[in-house]
C-alpha cells in the first residue's frame, strides 16, 4: 500500500497544507509511514482541457489505439488530468482501463450535415429531421455530452452559415436533456447562435461570433463558453487557404481580430468560461498552459484564468478538487502559477489516481 505526503500552498484557497495520499485518495489526517514526496510548493487540482480530441491524428485522420494513448500521455504530463473529448471518430473507452491516463468525458461523435464539416470526422445527416434521434443515440453512447456542429462554411453562399433550423435544434436539445445529457455546439460565426441559445444549448465552443445580444443571452441562461483561443489563432491561416471564398476569408480574419475582446466581454457579463485547446487535428496535445495564458491575454486575472482550467472547470464537469476523500489528482509546482503563469509549463510532480509522475524524468512514474 503506497502512502505519500505532500506539503504546499493549496489552490484556490491559498492555505499551506499537508496532504496525505493512500490508495489513491486524499486525506488531511496524517498517515503513518507516509513518504514525503514534496515539502514546499504550490498544489493545484488536476487541470482540465474541456475541448480536446483524443483519437484525431495531428494533421487529420483517425488515430489508432497506440496513438490515442500517446495523446493522453502528453496531456497527463502537461498536468491535464481531466479531458472533455468534444468529438472523436474512434471509441476511446479502452483508455478508461488505464490507471496511468487522464479521465475522459466523451461527447460521442460530431453531428453535422454532408459537406458541412471536416470530411469523415462526424456523423453526416442528409435529412435534418433525423437530428433529434441521432442526438439521443449519441447521448446514450457518451458521458453526458453531445456535440452538434452549429455552423460551417456553406460553399453555395461563400461564408459561414447555420446547419440546422431553429425548430429542429429545439427538438434535438430537448431529446438530449431527456437522456440526461448536455449539448454543446461548434460555432464560429454570428448567425447560428440565436437559434442554439433559444433552444437551450448548454455550451458554445469557440464562440467568436458572439455579440452583445448573444452574450447577454448566454449570461442569462448560464450557458458556458469554451473559447479555444489557441485554435482561434489559426483563423488567419484558414483565411489564407480560402482564396476561393473571399467573404468567408475576410469574416474569419475579422472574427480572429476581435476574439480577445469578445471573450473579455463575455467574462465581464458573467458567462461561465472554461479552457479548451481543441487539441487533435491542427493543434498538438499538451498545450493547456498556453490556453490558460491566452485567457489572461483576454483580460482574465491569473487566478481566474487558472480557475477556468482547474477548480471551476472541475466543478462544472462534476469532479472534485483537492479535499478529503477525493481522488488524488493534482499537480505540484515549484513556483506560484498565479504570479507567473509560465510556471504551468514545468510541473514538478503530476499526481494521477495517487500515482506520482516525476516531471524531471517524465518517462517513469515515481510510484
Amino acid at each position: 500500500m503506497v502512502r505519500l505526503h505532500f506539503r504546499g500552498v493549496v489552490l484556490p484557497d491559498g492555505e499551506l497544507r499537508d496532504i496525505w495520499v493512500r490508495d489513491g485518495v486524499i486525506s488531511y489526517e496524517p498517515i503513518a509511514d507516509a513518504e514525503t514526496v514534496h515539502a514546499s510548493g504550490w498544489i493545484v487540482p488536476g487541470l482540465v482541457d474541456a475541448h480536446c480530441h483524443v483519437g484525431i491524428k495531428y494533421g487529420g485522420g483517425d488515430e489508432d489505439s497506440a496513438g490515442a494513448i500517446a495523446q493522453a500521455e502528453v496531456e497527463r504530463d502537461a498536468g491535464a488530468l481531466l479531458l472533455r473529448d468534444a468529438g472523436s471518430p474512434i471509441d476511446t473507452r479502452f483508455i478508461d482501463e488505464r490507471e496511468d491516463l487522464p479521465e475522459i468525458i466523451r461527447a460521442g461523435r460530431h453531428i453535422a450535415r454532408p459537406r458541412r464539416y471536416i470530411r469523415e470526422l462526424g456523423i453526416e445527416l442528409d435529412d435534418e429531421r433525423d437530428l433529434p434521434e441521432i442526438v439521443a443515440e449519441q447521448a446514450r453512447r457518451g458521458d453526458g455530452w453531445v456535440k452538434i456542429v452549429g455552423d460551417w462554411i456553406d460553399r453555395s453562399v461563400g461564408d459561414l452559415a447555420p446547419l440546422w433550423s431553429d425548430a429542429i435544434l429545439k427538438e434535438a436539445i430537448d431529446a438530449a436533456h431527456r437522456e440526461g445529457a448536455r449539448v454543446t455546439s461548434h460555432v464560429f460565426g454570428e448567425d447560428a447562435l440565436h437559434g442554439l441559445l433559444e433552444a437551450g444549448i448548454d455550451c458554445i465552443e469557440h464562440g467568436t461570433g458572439l455579440t452583445d445580444d448573444t452574450i447577454e443571452m448566454m449570461a442569462r441562461n448560464g450557458t458556458a463558453l469554451v473559447p479555444t483561443l489557441i485554435n482561434i489563432d489559426t483563423f488567419p491561416e484558414i483565411a489564407d487557404s480560402a482564396a476561393k471564398f473571399p467573404i468567408y476569408a475576410a469574416h474569419m480574419r475579422d472574427l480572429h481580430r476581435r476574439s480577445r475582446e469578445t471573450v473579455a466581454k463575455a467574462h465581464e457579463a458573467g458567462v461561465p468560461i472554461y479552457t479548451g485547446t481543441d487539441a487533435g487535428g491542427s493543434i498538438p496535445h499538451g498545450r493547456i498552459a498556453d490556453e490558460i495564458s491566452a485567457l489572461a491575454g483576454a483580460g482574465f486575472t491569473a487566478h481566474d484564468a487558472l480557475g477556468a482550467s482547474c477548480w471551476n472547470a472541475r466543478a462544472w464537469l462534476g469532479r472534485s478538487g483537492i479535499e478529503p476523500g477525493a481522488r488524488a489528482d493534482f499537480v505540484v509546482y515549484q513556483e506560484d502559477p498565479r504570479s507567473n503563469l509560465a510556471a504551468l509549463t514545468t510541473p514538478a510532480w503530476v499526481v494521477l489516481r495517487g500515482r506520482v509522475y516525476d516531471r524531471r524524468d517524465p518517462v517513469t512514474a515515481y510510484r
